[in-house]
């Protein structure tokens, strides 16, 4: 059956915003698919991880006339094709004998397929409640100040994710690999109602992806809580995650708020005098130790052979000299996220975190805890 006929720009942009979730290998090959569905002038694509669902739709002219038409095939397979045919040449998609065949010109392909009614779709979303209603731009900024922070393949599951969390009028973005925490919120404006007390961890894949698909603009994205999903809608995309089982740490005894000692420091001269100093640093090692005195930050870095750094800052403090070390990826990390001129690093003794913050800003904290050097 032919299934359309279409440019190939027309098929080659959603199929790219579906197919950053499949799994290059699987036990199940069909999850290595991407559903194409084409019901009169809607073509609609769908791929799916079974913790992750996007889909998106497109019109078409010419699409299958009568009852909804569909096929699963290789997703990264015909994506790959249609990168490499030329711009502006027609498509076609014609689905005949468990095969796809693509023409293009003089181009052929011939790929298998697999039934699109064993293709496995999340359960169906469900939410009692209004959707939350925020510029892309904002929730991208909201994600993008806390995702560095996630754990990687921790066996404390719930850390390899990001909570998400509504509380009155106030959107809350957390992170923690158990070393360092970031923390984000943002007020939402103009809100018809008080927002319930919502928590999901969202799995890290979740939030990479939609790192990557969110645009920088006011276009209105929206978030649905369900039961144990997560649904974003934004342009022509929607991305539905479970959420991970589990129960996040109570960040707030993690986030210091006693300490009476800080300096503010320019972030690019900080940044760029940690990098420096790293240099000297080994792959196993990224220790870098902070002394500070009265009006200095000394940032020394020694590895196995000797070798050591040293760079001097000049900074306007007046507490108690400390000797304290830092994993100096993590302090970069963050450093490379903030959106200011200047930071205000907040400090105890030498067994406590450092609380690094924008010294006029309250809605982004950054802890991370000290280690022996």
């Amino acid at each position: 059956m032919k299934l359309l006929s279409l440019p190939r720009d027309t098929l080659f942009k959603p199929l790219q915003a579906v197919t950053g979730i499949v799994e290059r290998r699987s036990t199940l090959p069909i999850l290595s698919n991407v559903l194409l569905e084409v019901d009169g002038d809607r073509l609609s694509l769908v791929a799916t991880d079974l913790e992750i669902q996007v889909s998106t739709s497109v019109t078409v002219e010419g699409g299958g006339k009568g009852s909804r038409q569909g096929v699963t095939v290789s997703a990264r397979k015909l994506l790959d094709i249609l990168r490499a045919l030329p711009e502006g040449v027609p498509t076609e998609l014609d689905a005949r004998d468990a095969r796809l065949q693509v023409s293009a010109g003089r181009s052929r392909f011939s790929l298998q397929t697999l039934p699109a009614e064993d293709f496995p779709r999340l359960a169906a979303f469900e939410s009692a409640e209004a959707p939350i209603r925020i510029a892309e731009g904002s929730l991208r900024a909201l994600l993008g100040r806390v995702q560095y922070a996630m754990a990687q393949q921790d066996i404390r599951y719930y850390l390899n994710g990001l909570l998400i969390e509504t509380e009155n009028d106030t959107l809350k973005a957390v992170a923690t690999d158990g070393h360092r925490l970031a923390y984000a919120s943002l007020v939402m404006e103009g809100l018809p109602a008080p927002m319930p007390k919502r928590e999901s961890i969202l799995p890290r894949k979740a939030v990479l992806e939609l790192s990557r698909q969110l645009d920088s603009g006011d276009a209105e994205a929206t978030v649905e809580f369900g039961t144990n999903q997560v649904r974003f809608r934004f342009g022509d995309i929607e991305l539905i995650s479970k959420v991970i089982d589990g129960r996040f740490p109570d960040y707030n005894r993690v986030i210091p708020t006693h300490y009476q000692d800080y300096f503010d420091v320019d972030r690019e001269s900080l940044a760029s005098a940690l990098q420096r100093a790293a240099i000297l640093s080994n792959e196993k090692f990224r220790g870098v130790r902070w002394v500070l005195t009265s009006g200095s930050l000394r940032i020394v870095c020694s590895n196995n052979e000797q070798e050591e750094a040293e760079e001097e800052l000049e900074i306007d403090y007046g507490g108690a000299a400390l000797d304290i070390g830092f994993n100096v990826t993590y302090l970069l990390d963050a450093l490379s996220n903030i959106q200011a001129d200047s930071v205000r690093c907040s400090l105890g003794d030498a067994n406590s975190s450092v609380l690094v913050t924008h010294a006029d800003d309250s809605s982004f904290r950054y802890v991370v805890m000290p280690m022996r050097i």
